[in-house]
């Protein structure tokens, strides 16, 4: 054999060599990084979905605990219902104070609603529109949570600037369930 020869064998050798390495060793391994590049890329994808979901989860619950802040502050606005008698002592004292005469009050059906109780009271109550006025103001300013409705107001044609007012007062109070 020529060196010219051995040297054109030796090529075709390197070349097959380099092919069957290529074809059984390189190939099969690029293949095998792609797909755990694929899956390395996938799993970043859900990373960054479980990173959005935490924030939104963190906002829920932030939102969660105002919502809790303002029940707890409406709840400590509503009196245990052994209360009911000072809550209306205490608009009677208020009427008394600014010179009402009452001529009525009565308690009406209560309503039992989940997680409060309603009892309204209608009232009449006779004395001078302005002391009425303070009245109500006065009432406003209760540590407690109190709605009037049905007001109607009816002038006493006696005197002068004397009303008669006829309203229901509903005193809003805790509904403890057991």
């Amino acid at each position: 054999m020529t060196s010219g020869l051995r040297k054109v064998v030796f090529f075709i050798l390197l070349l097959g060599l380099t092919y069957l390495a290529y074809q059984y060793m390189i190939k099969p391994a690029n293949i095998a990084l792609a797909g755990k590049k694929a899956r390395v890329q996938a799993k970043l994808v859900k990373l960054t979905e479980f990173e959005k979901a935490t924030a939104a989860a963190e906002d829920l619950s932030k939102q969660l605990e105002q919502l809790q802040e303002a029940i707890d502050f409406f709840e400590s606005k509503l009196p245990p219902t052994s209360e009911i008698d000072k809550v209306l002592q205490d608009v009677t004292v208020i009427a008394q104070k600014h010179g009402l005469r009452s001529k009525t009050i009565r308690t009406l059906k209560k309503k039992n609603n989940s997680g409060y109780i309603e009892q309204p009271l209608k009232m009449e109550l006779v004395g001078n529109f302005n002391s009425f006025y303070s009245f109500l103001l006065e009432l406003e300013k209760l540590p407690r949570i109190m709605k009037i409705r049905e007001l109607r107001l009816k002038k006493q044609a006696k005197h002068e600037g004397q009303i008669a007012a006829n309203f229901i007062v509903s005193i809003f109070f805790q509904n403890k369930i057991s």
